[in-house]
């Protein structure tokens, strides 16, 4: 079965391909940038938490963020692979200053 894929622009007008998988899914033990998200209407998506980790894996499990998420109607994770821990943040900031996640209270 093929993963689907996401463009989540950011501010700055650049372009991330981002990986659609269910909440409860566990992901690689890689460095990288992820979005909770809901589909808010057939193939559109709205952000409602944006982050990034040197361990998806281990980051989401338990993620402090996860309840806040969910009561907010997050049903997915939109997970990037980034091994380089200043892309990661760069990637982080652009994202959350376009789309502004109600669960981000940091960074907006």
């Amino acid at each position: 079965m093929n993963t689907p894929i996401i463009e989540w622009p950011g501010v700055s007008g650049k372009k991330y391909k981002y990986w659609i998988y269910p909440i409860d899914t566990s992901l690689k033990e890689e460095g990288g940038n992820y979005i909770f998200a809901l589909e808010s209407s057939p193939g559109h998506w709205s952000s409602v938490y944006i982050g990034q980790t040197n361990n998806l894996n281990e980051r989401l499990e338990n993620h402090e963020k996860e309840n806040c998420a969910r009561s907010n109607g997050a049903t997915h994770i939109h997970a990037h692979l980034n091994s380089l821990k200043q892309n990661r943040l760069n990637e982080e900031l652009d994202l959350i200053k376009k789309w502004k996640p109600v669960c981000n209270e940091q960074l907006i």
